[in-house]
């Protein structure tokens, strides 16, 4: 099965930004919502942000919400996550994902729709 590929994790200290980026496939990009999640050790994989690229409408958590962006660029299947004003509680794992369930609607309450997953990317924010 395809992977989407994450990068552009690391370390920075509290309110500071990252950038990370997803990049996808023809497949898994065009037409579809891609979502950005996020786990930390013993925790179940939480919503971060999404994107429906047909119409750039945006979904995002409420703990995220005015302090990450989602964007796309069609040209290049990428989805990107602008990550300002950071928290030590936004250190996870991120992880990036295609929805593959049909008829669902894009948002980020139900990462089981989502596949395609990718391998990851650490963020790292000290207080």
């Amino acid at each position: 099965q395809e992977r989407m590929v994450e990068s552009g994790g690391g370390s920075v200290q509290a309110g500071g930004s990252l950038r990370l980026s997803c990049a996808g496939s023809t497949y898994t990009y065009s037409d579809n919502c891609i979502g950005w999640f996020r786990q930390t050790p013993g925790k179940e994989r939480e919503g971060v942000a999404a994107i429906y690229v047909g119409s750039s409408s945006t979904y995002y958590a409420d703990s995220v919400e005015g302090r990450f962006t989602i964007s796309q660029d069609d040209a290049k299947n990428m989805v990107y996550l602008q990550m300002n004003s950071l928290k030590p509680e936004d250190t996870a794992m991120y992880y990036c994902a295609a929805k593959v369930t049909p008829g669902w609607h894009c948002g980020v309450s139900n990462r089981a729709v989502f596949g395609h997953w990718g391998q990851g990317t650490q963020v790292t924010v000290s207080s």
